[in-house]
């Protein structure tokens, strides 16, 4: 099994950034693809950012291209989710989560079997 804890949200103020958290562990060889989701109040979960094992791979949603940078530090068994310039819109419980299986990166929730409790974010306007 496979333990994700995030960490890093809060309250911030449009315009500012915050720095999500992923802390993997248990059995950390089954972490391959990482991903972020999030979910606002009223919608479905959506996709964010993923990340290959090695980093080589990374993809965004295209509502945060430019504004959010993904990264991992395998040996610290972590992932990062670095948010920059926040919008009001971006206000929702962000989660991480974890795909055994894929060499790659894929963008699809149903693929991620790990998955975190979710860290709350919100930007005030």
């Amino acid at each position: 099994q496979v333990q994700l804890v995030e960490s890093g949200g809060g309250l911030v103020q449009a315009g500012g950034s915050l720095r999500l958290s992923c802390a993997a562990s248990g059995r950390t060889d089954r972490t391959r693809a990482m991903a972020w989701f999030r979910q606002a109040p009223g919608k479905e979960r959506e996709f964010v950012a993923a990340i290959s094992w090695s980093g080589g791979i990374i993809r965004y949603a295209d509502s945060v291209k430019g504004r959010f940078t993904i990264s991992r530090d395998n040996a610290k068994n972590t992932v990062y989710l670095q948010m920059n310039t926040l919008k009001s819109d971006d206000t929702a419980v962000y989660y991480c989560a974890a795909d055994p299986l894929t060499t790659g990166v894929t963008l699809s929730a149903a693929e991620y079997v790990y998955w975190g409790q979710g860290t709350q974010v919100t930007v005030s306007s």
